[in-house]
């Protein structure tokens, strides 16, 4: 029976167990002689970590961690500015639907949105010359506008008109 297995190096452990990873405090100490650095800040010296990349010609490359105090400001302000609003133009079908018009007919009212797949249904599917397929063709605009009425005129007459298989 297999209890155990072995890491990429090669040493058995449990099946339950986790790889064995140095702690933060570990890691700290071994690095601590080689990037240990003294900087000041405005409340005093900080001990942190630093790294430097010497360059020619350049400035070095700084990296540093820690050095910041962990210390609550009580006089601290917070100055949260308001986010900028942009406004977009309207789309021109919002501006069409806030007319509120119908665009078949001219009458006011309560209007609804017809909407096709593509113009060249409408030129290539042996549709008869009505006035709402000539108003979407001049207008070269898939959706038309148009009162409670003339919407449903449009769905009986592509019912009606539509092709048999």
């Amino acid at each position: 029976m297999y209890f155990g297995r072995t890491d990429c190096n090669g040493s058995w452990r449990h099946p339950c167990s986790r790889p064995l990873r140095p702690s933060t405090a570990r890691q700290c100490r071994k690095w601590q002689p080689k990037h240990k650095a003294r900087i000041e800040t405005p409340n005093g010296p900080r001990a942190c970590f630093e790294t430097r990349i010497e360059r020619k010609n350049r400035k070095p490359l700084v990296a540093r961690f820690g050095g910041i105090p962990l210390q609550q400001q009580r006089s601290a302000k917070i100055t949260d500015s308001r986010p900028v609003r942009v406004d977009y133009p309207q789309k021109e079908l919002i501006t069409r639907l806030l007319a509120d018009a119908c665009e078949i007919c001219g009458g006011t009212g309560d209007v609804e949105v017809h909407h096709i797949r593509a113009l060249a249904d409408l030129a290539h599917a042996g549709w008869s010359a009505s006035d709402w397929t000539r108003v979407m063709l001049d207008r070269r605009r898939k959706t038309i506008v148009a009162c409670v009425n003339c919407h449903g005129r449009i769905h009986v007459a592509r019912t009606a008109g539509s092709p048999t298989p």
